[in-house]
C-alpha cells in the first residue's frame, strides 16, 4: 500500500510539458492551459514595445473578486495569417504550463475578442540586458549571482518539466521592481526570423548564434544541454553588465574560433569561481556540462561562502589564453571541494585571431574605464 501510495506521489510530481504543437488545433491547446479573460476587463493604457507579431502595451487587469492589477499585454497584428496566429497562440499554451517564481506569469488569454491578446505579469524594469547597461557597476557581486541564481532555478524547474527554451539570453530574461529575474519568450523555441543577432544554419532555420551550442548550431539538437551552454552567455552577460557576447565579431567569426576552441574571457572582476562555471557550461562535450540543478547548488554554496567570490580571474585569463597553459585552483563548498581547470588544455585558436579576439576584449574595458572617468570629470564640473 505504501509503495503503491509513494509511486502515485512521485507519478503526480513528474509532470511533463505537453508541446501545443501537436494539437491540430491551436485554440484547442491554449483554451485546455489558459485562462480565456474577457476583454472588457482589460485597460490598455499605453504602448510599450513590440514583439513578434504586434504590440506590447502596458495596461490594467480587474478579475472578479480581485484587486487590479498592472499587466503586460501582447497583441496580435491585424492581417495576421493562420501560421501566425497559431504560433502566437502557441506561446500562450507554453507559458499556461509553468508555475514557477522565476518563471514568467501568463494571466489569461483574450481570443474570443477583435483584438486577439496574451496577458501576462508586469515586469517593471523590462529585459535584463538593458536593465544592466544603465546600471553599469551598481550591483555587489553577492547581487549579481542572486541574479544568475534566480535564473538557474527557472531553467532548471523547465529543464525538469522537459522544456527546452532555445533562446535564453539576457534579452529574454525580464526584471520586476523587486529585482526577482524571470524567464521569458518561449515563443522564440521556435525558428527565429527577425533576430538581427540570428544567422541561417545550413538546415535553413535562423537562430542566435552567440548564445548557440556547438551541437545546436551545426546539428540542431537542442538540448537542455544546450540550454545550460547558453546559460553560461547569460552569466557572462551578466557579469558584464549587458555587453555584447564576442563583442563586434561576426557570426562566421564565432562560430571558427568557438569550433577551434576559444572562450569568452573573464569580464573585469569576475570571481574565478564564477567564470570557471561559465568554462564548465561550454564544455565541447554536452555530457560534460553540469546540469541546471547543480549550477543552481553551487551558486547557493557561493552565496552562503561570499570569501569564494574574492578572487578575480580577470589577470590569470590573459596567461591561460595567449600560452595555453592550465591553472589550477580550487573552492571548498561545506565539505566537498570543486576543482577548476581540471580537464586539461582546450586548443588554441589560430594566433592571429586569439591577438584579435584579446585586443577586442582590451579596447571594450578600455571604452569600460574612459566613459567612468568621462562620467567622474563631468560630475566635478556641475
Amino acid at each position: 500500500m505504501l509503495c503503491c501510495l509513494c509511486l502515485i506521489v512521485t507519478l503526480a510530481e513528474s509532470k511533463l510539458y505537453v508541446d501545443p504543437h501537436t494539437y491540430e488545433d491551436p485554440c484547442q491547446a491554449v483554451h485546455e492551459f489558459a485562462r480565456e479573460i474577457e476583454a472588457s476587463r482589460i485597460k490598455i493604457e499605453k504602448i510599450i514595445g513590440s514583439g513578434e507579431f504586434g504590440e506590447v502595451c502596458y495596461g490594467r487587469l480587474k478579475l472578479p473578486g480581485k484587486r487590479e492589477i498592472s499587466v503586460a499585454i501582447k497583441t496580435l497584428k491585424v492581417g495576421y495569417n493562420e501560421k501566425q496566429r497559431r504560433d502566437f497562440l502557441s506561446e500562450a499554451s507554453i507559458m499556461a504550463q509553468f508555475d514557477h517564481p522565476n518563471v514568467i506569469h501568463l494571466e489569461g488569454v483574450v481570443t474570443r475578442s477583435k483584438l486577439t491578446m496574451i496577458v501576462t505579469e508586469y515586469m517593471e524594469n523590462g529585459s535584463l540586458d538593458t536593465f544592466l547597461r544603465s546600471r553599469d557597476g551598481h550591483f555587489t557581486i553577492i547581487q549579481l549571482v542572486g541574479i544568475l541564481r534566480g535564473i538557474a532555478s527557472g531553467m532548471k524547474y523547465l529543464s525538469d518539466l522537459g522544456y527546452v527554451h532555445r533562446d535564453l539570453a539576457a534579452r529574454n530574461i525580464l526584471v520586476n521592481s523587486n529585482l526577482v529575474c524571470k524567464v521569458s519568450d518561449f515563443g522564440l523555441s521556435r525558428i527565429l526570423e527577425d533576430d538581427p543577432d540570428a544567422a541561417y544554419t545550413t538546415t535553413g532555420g535562423k537562430i542566435p548564434i552567440r548564445w548557440t551550442a556547438p551541437e545546436a548550431i551545426t546539428y540542431r539538437k537542442f538540448s537542455s544541454a544546450s540550454d545550460v551552454w547558453s546559460y553560461g552567455i547569460v552569466m557572462w552577460e551578466v557579469l558584464a553588465y549587458g555587453e555584447r557576447p564576442y563583442w563586434n565579431m561576426t557570426n562566421r567569426d564565432v562560430i571558427n574560433s568557438v569550433e577551434e576552441g576559444y572562450r569568452l574571457p573573464a569580464p573585469m572582476g569576475c570571481p574565478t569561481a564564477l567564470h570557471q562555471l561559465m568554462l564548465d557550461c561550454w564544455q565541447r562535450d554536452r555530457n560534460e556540462r553540469p546540469r541546471f540543478s547543480l549550477i543552481v547548488s553551487i551558486l547557493d554554496k557561493l552565496i552562503r561562502n561570499p570569501e569564494h567570490l574574492k578572487l578575480s580571474a580577470t589577470v590569470n585569463r590573459y596567461n591561460r589564453h595567449l600560452t595555453g597553459g592550465i591553472y589550477h585552483t580550487s573552492c571548498t563548498y561545506g565539505s566537498h571541494v570543486i576543482d577548476m581547470w581540471d580537464r586539461g588544455p582546450r586548443p588554441l585558436p589560430h594566433l592571429s585571431q586569439s591577438i584579435l579576439i584579446a585586443f577586442i576584449g582590451l579596447v571594450s574595458c578600455l571604452n569600460k574605464v574612459l566613459h567612468h572617468i568621462f562620467l567622474y570629470i563631468l560630475g566635478d564640473l556641475f
